[in-house]
């Protein structure tokens, strides 16, 4: 008996898919170009980088990246991978594309974690909890918990970019060490350890927010952090805090930080000096 094949496409069962590009300039490069030229080749990455442009993945973020691991950051998200990559394609096929260079890339994919509680697990927890099912109290609770709940899958699954001038970007791991292997703790323990480490960063509600994309299978680092702040010091505060978690001081390895500031793509070419007579 045949059976259909399943249905084939590039587009996630559930959620996005997620890029971070990191370039810098050659600053040599651009200058062998003619005025004119460089005039003609800021026009084009000023459109290629367009959140609203026809041709434009359902999120694009441009920055400017500190310190000289690169010049610009983007971060993009859509269902459709190739659409992301087709930006990345069109900077480099541009004009001034010679002179850009790809410094680091991070690809992943939007997904529900699961030590994100169901509405029924967060039952179950209001109950261990003592909490009487069917009382008033109980009921409160667990309304209030499902509306947030739908709230938050949809901004981990389809996140909007929160309007805060400050962002971070690092790839990170879950050790595999002997006595101390993430991988083997019971999951019981690895919910309590992850419950800790949840409880850290709300106490940076409506300072810092973050977006915790998956790499596994398709990177070299298990998950990427991309955090958000409304002033860069709080960047420093919160994983400072959170390093203090027995989640990540006993289990987490760290990949290199990108610190980036917000802006369009106009900006950033003045800042860098791209294009300016």
């Amino acid at each position: 008996m045949s059976h259909a094949p399943a249905e084939v496409s590039l587009e996630p069962i559930e959620g996005w898919h997620c890029s971070h590009l990191f370039y810098g300039f050659d600053r040599a490069r651009l200058k062998a170009f003619s005025r004119e030229e460089r005039a003609t080749g800021r026009q084009e990455i000023i459109a290629a980088l367009d959140p609203h442009g026809p041709e434009a993945p359902a999120r694009l973020q441009t920055s400017i990246v500190s310190g000289n691991k690169a010049d610009f950051g983007l971060m993009m998200l859509d269902p459709n991978p190739l659409k992301i990559d087709a930006v990345h394609q069109r900077l480099l096929a541009g004009r001034l594309g010679a002179a850009i260079v790809p410094g680091y890339s991070f690809i992943s994919m939007t997904e529900i974690s699961e030590y994100v509680p169901s509405v029924e697990q967060y039952g179950r927890r209001l109950a261990e909890e003592g909490e009487v099912e069917g009382s008033p109290a109980y009921e409160a609770k667990m309304k209030a918990y499902a509306s947030r709940e739908e709230m938050m899958r949809r901004q981990r699954l389809t996140p909007d970019f929160p309007p805060w001038p400050n962002t971070c970007f690092y790839p990170m791991n879950k050790k595999r060490k002997v006595g101390e292997n993430w991988f083997l703790l019971p999951s019981a323990e690895r919910n309590r350890l992850m419950s800790e480490h949840a409880r850290s960063g709300m106490k940076f509600g409506g300072k810092v927010t973050q977006l915790i994309t998956v790499g596994v299978g398709l990177e070299d680092w298990e998950w990427g952090v991309t955090l958000w702040a409304r002033n860069p010091a709080f960047l420093k505060d919160i994983v400072y805090a959170m390093r203090f978690d027995e989640a990540s001081a006993r289990y987490a390895e760290f990949g290199p930080f990108y610190t980036s500031y917000i802006t369009s793509a106009e900006e950033m070419l003045d800042h860098c000096h791209v294009g300016k007579a």
